[in-house]
């Protein structure tokens, strides 16, 4: 459900909402580390501006710890560092 979430809030906020994907890695029950994936030119509008935009996004989703117990790591890559 988060990485729906992050995933359609990514396209709204990039010039290339095709190229926008997540991954989730279940690394135990209580921790998931999500990458999204982003084209080379899109990624500063996700970190924004002395990293707001992401944090923001981090401080939703740390949010969401409350009603799962499950923590989660936000990580943003451009689709060429595969």
């Amino acid at each position: 459900m988060i990485d729906i979430f992050l995933k359609e809030f990514a396209k709204l906020m990039v010039e290339n909402p095709n190229s926008v994907r997540v991954e989730t890695n279940e690394v135990d029950d209580t921790f998931s580390e999500i990458t999204i994936y982003v084209d080379k030119t899109d990624t500063g509008k996700i970190i924004g501006k002395d990293g707001k935009v992401i944090n923001a996004i981090k401080t939703i989703i740390a949010a969401c710890k409350a009603k799962s117990g499950k923590s989660y790591r936000i990580n943003i890559k451009s689709d060429d560092e595969e």
